[in-house]
């Protein structure tokens, strides 16, 4: 990254708003259009991390020329357009310049340039000094670095993706957490909100088990600069919101891996921390959570209790699609509770809300809440009423709805298939769904959803010579056992 002793050329200039990026977005919301280019970006072998907050830096002209892997999308987006078409400046016009961010904190000489991130040390993306997503190998050649970035976070699963994680300026060996911070300031939030991104994104692709120990110590370096201090009001606030959202996403990682205690622990700091603020949208995040996991681990009135709590503390937020998320959850308690009609209701006025669209007020986290995620969590209210052909039906639109991106939830969403139709008498077609999510697993590591199939092959031993049935136990049978 780049040092904080180097300038922009124009350090003054105003940013301009990229308005033509804008017209392009149209009616989706910053979440869903990340979500489509990170589609297109497959179609042509590129694994861009686009998320909401990336597409609101390029409009409001932060981002002021695109790097080349995202060039390359875009033009294949938009073919026949070049990029100042699309509102960015000719490369040629930003090539070396740096854009930092002269409001929230002095520019002073760091002893550790990685804790600059390119929230805050790069509105021309391409010519930053450090690839983020490489912290081991730094290019001069820009079209290398996207290569290798590419071939770093495909080449090796879980395992390296997890290294991964590194880029994001927070110690990973937990030392942040062990010795005098200093008083944190832009470039140390910003390092923050990353490493969430980050954790979420690789989550999506690889499933918790991987990532959970690693994501650990960046946890503790987040709360470690907590109590360092801020150098501005506004950085706190960042601080405050991005280790109550990064403490959210620990706790996703070990929920989604069977670690419930440490789950619970994770989602009280978080809302701990959201009341200490005053942050209504991190309260009704770890609300959120909290019902979702009450309902995994069997107590399925607090999941009731705590998704009301959500949407209490969440209708301030005053997006439909987080409201629609909560109602879900409630759905899911009284679902396990055998509350038909209460599930029912709380399923139509998810609907009804999901349906409304997005906004410009959807938490960014949510950028995972679509209409296969809708489907997915309906199937699951479903399966736990018993219904098992209406529950097979949602959890087959969903793996069907489900952006390629999202690996371990298409696992889990046919995971969810596999195991309905065994339970409605289709051992057939559940053991293909079975080999589907052992076609998956090799991609995914993830608790939740190898404990799923298992029981999926439990209700399928007595239909061992149905067609397909004995092939799928056989390859199940030889999978590492969940601890």
């Amino acid at each position: 990254m780049a040092s904080s002793t180097v300038t922009s050329s124009h350090p003054n200039r105003p940013q301009r708003p990229n308005l033509a990026f804008r017209q392009l977005r149209g009616q989706r919301s910053p979440a869903e259009f990340a979500a489509v280019i990170r589609r297109a970006g497959l179609e042509i072998g590129e694994q861009v991390s686009c998320d909401a907050r990336y597409i609101g830096r390029v409009e409001a002209g932060e981002i002021r020329c695109p790097n080349y892997a995202y060039e390359r999308v875009f033009l294949h987006m938009f073919p026949g357009r070049t990029l100042t078409d699309l509102g960015f400046a000719p490369r040629s016009s930003v090539r070396g310049r740096r854009a930092r961010d002269t409001q929230d904190e002095p520019v002073t000489p760091t002893a550790n340039p990685s804790n600059a991130t390119s929230e805050t040390s790069g509105a021309c993306e391409p010519y930053e000094t450090q690839d983020p997503y490489d912290p081991y190998h730094p290019h001069d050649n820009y079209e290398e670095s996207d290569v290798l970035r590419r071939a770093f976070m495909t080449g090796g699963g879980a395992t390296v993706a997890a290294a991964s994680l590194g880029p994001v300026g927070l110690a990973l060996d937990g030392t942040a957490a062990q010795r005098p911070v200093r008083r944190a300031g832009a470039s140390e939030a910003g390092a923050l909100e990353e490493a969430v991104r980050r954790i979420r994104l690789l989550d999506d692709r690889h499933g918790a088990d991987g990532l959970y120990r690693r994501a650990a110590a960046p946890l503790r370096a987040a709360y470690a600069l907590l109590d360092a201090g801020a150098t501005r009001r506004t950085t706190a606030d960042r601080l405050y919101s991005g280790a109550g959202e990064l403490a959210i996403s620990v706790g996703w990682l070990a929920h989604d891996s069977g670690r419930f205690d440490d789950a619970r622990s994770h989602y009280a700091e978080a809302l701990a921390t959201a009341r200490m603020t005053g942050d209504p949208g991190l309260e009704a995040h770890a609300f959120c959570n909290t019902a979702f996991l009450a309902r995994d681990t069997g107590r399925p009135r607090e999941a009731v209790r705590a998704a009301q709590a959500a949407q209490r503390v969440g209708r301030s937020v005053g997006s439909a699609r987080l409201m629609s998320l909560l109602a879900l959850r409630e759905a899911g308690g009284w679902a396990g509770l055998a509350d038909r009609a209460g599930c029912e209701q709380a399923l139509a006025r998810a609907q009804a809300l999901f349906d409304r669209g997005p906004s410009d007020a959807d938490p960014e986290w949510m950028s995972f809440y679509g209409e296969a995620e809708l489907e997915g969590l309906e199937a699951q209210c479903w399966s736990a009423l018993g219904d098992w052909p209406r529950a097979a039906r949602h959890a087959r639109r969903a793996a069907e709805l489900q952006d390629p991106h999202f690996t371990r939830n298409i696992a889990l969403y046919t995971a969810e298939l596999a195991d309905d139709l065994a339970r409605g008498g289709r051992p057939d077609e559940a053991a293909v769904a079975g080999m589907r999510v052992l076609d998956l697993l090799e991609q995914v590591q993830s608790s939740r959803v190898q404990t799923m199939l298992a029981a999926t092959a439990r209700v399928l031993l007595p239909h061992r010579r149905a067609s397909g049935v004995s092939a799928f136990l056989r390859r199940h049978a030889s999978l590492p056992r969940v601890t």
